[in-house]
C-alpha cells in the first residue's frame, strides 16, 4: 500500500472535494468496473481514489458517503482495509504483480462492499502490464472495481480509457519548467523558426535521456495549456505556440500524445522521439 495512508478527514478535504465527492456518490449507485482519475495534483488523484474506495464501502448514510468516521473509512484512509489493493507508487508496476492478483480478483470481496484496486502511475504502464490489465477488464469481475490514476487520460492506452469511466479533477496551476528544460524548450522553438541547432543538441551522447525527454514533454504541455487558454502574457513560449493557431495547437497536442506513447516504450531512444517532435511540427508549421 505504498504512499496510500492519509488522515481520515483528508478523504473529504482535497482540492475540489465537494463537487468530486458528489460525483462519486452518483457513480456509486452503478459503480463502473474501471474508473480513470485524471487532472489535479498527484496527491489529489491518490486521495480521490481513496475517497472512491471509501464511498463504495462506507457504512454511513448513502447521501453522506464517505462519512470519514466509520471503521471502513478510517481503515481505507490508513491503507489497511482488507478490500483495498494498491499497485505502484514509488516503484513501477510489474506484470508479475498483476498476475499474482488474478486469483483474488476471481473471488468475492471479504466485506459487504466492493474490492477496490488502485493503480498509481497508470500512464507509466509497461505495455505488458497495460495489456494484462486490459484483458482483465474484458472479463467480468463481480465485486471488484479498478482505479487508474494518470495526469491526463491521453497518456493511457486508449483501449483502457474506452473501457473506463473518466473522472477529471480540477487542473492544478501549471508550474514553470526547470532551467535545463526551459533551455531545451527555447531551443525547440528556435529550431521551428530557424531550422538550426536542434540536432546538435540531441546528437550529443547522453544529452537527451528519458527523464529529460519526459520533463520536456511536460513543459510543452504546460505551454500548450497557456496558449490554448490565451494566458500568454508572461510566457514567450506560449506566445510562440499561439502563433500556430487552433489547428496547429491541436496538431501539437496530438504530436505530444504520440511522443508520450513512444517514450513509454522502453526500447525507444528518447533523442529520436525529440527529433520527431521537432520535425513533425516544422514540416507543417
Amino acid at each position: 500500500m505504498t504512499g496510500m495512508a492519509c488522515p481520515p478527514a483528508a478523504l473529504c478535504a482535497f482540492a475540489g472535494a465537494g463537487q468530486v465527492l458528489a460525483r462519486l456518490r452518483t457513480l456509486a449507485a452503478h459503480a463502473p468496473q474501471s474508473l480513470v482519475i485524471e487532472g489535479g495534483a498527484e496527491a489529489d488523484r491518490r486521495t480521490a481514489a481513496l475517497a472512491w474506495a471509501a464511498t463504495l464501502n462506507c457504512t454511513g448514510r448513502p447521501e453522506a458517503r464517505p462519512c470519514c468516521q466509520c471503521p471502513a473509512c478510517a481503515q481505507i484512509a490508513q491503507g489497511v482495509f482488507l478490500d483495498l489493493k494498491a499497485f505502484g507508487g514509488e516503484e513501477k508496476i510489474t506484470a508479475d504483480e498483476v498476475r499474482e492478483a488474478l486469483p483474488e480478483w476471481g473471488q468475492p470481496p471479504r466485506g459487504n462492499g466492493l474490492r477496490v484496486s488502485i493503480f498509481h502511475g497508470a500512464h507509466e504502464f509497461h505495455p505488458a502490464v497495460a495489456n494484462l490489465l486490459l484483458k482483465t477488464l474484458e472479463e467480468p469481475r463481480p465485486g471488484n472495481v479498478f482505479v487508474l490514476l494518470a495526469p491526463q487520460r491521453e497518456r493511457l492506452l486508449q483501449t483502457l480509457v474506452s473501457r473506463s469511466f473518466v473522472l477529471t479533477l480540477p487542473w492544478p496551476e501549471p508550474l514553470a519548467p526547470e532551467p535545463d528544460v526551459a533551455e531545451w524548450l527555447a531551443a525547440l522553438l528556435q529550431f521551428w523558426d530557424t531550422g538550426r541547432g536542434w540536432f546538435e543538441r540531441t546528437g550529443t551522447k547522453g544529452a537527451a535521456d528519458r527523464s529529460l525527454a519526459l520533463r520536456l514533454l511536460s513543459a510543452c504541455q504546460r505551454e500548450l495549456i497557456l496558449a490554448v487558454s490565451g494566458d500568454t502574457e508572461n510566457s514567450p513560449a506560449a506566445r510562440r505556440l499561439a502563433r500556430l493557431g487552433p489547428l496547429g495547437l491541436r496538431r501539437f497536442d496530438l504530436v505530444l500524445e504520440q511522443a508520450q506513447e513512444a517514450l513509454n516504450q522502453p526500447t525507444v531512444m528518447p533523442a529520436l522521439v525529440l527529433d520527431w517532435i521537432a520535425t513533425a511540427m516544422i514540416a507543417k508549421g
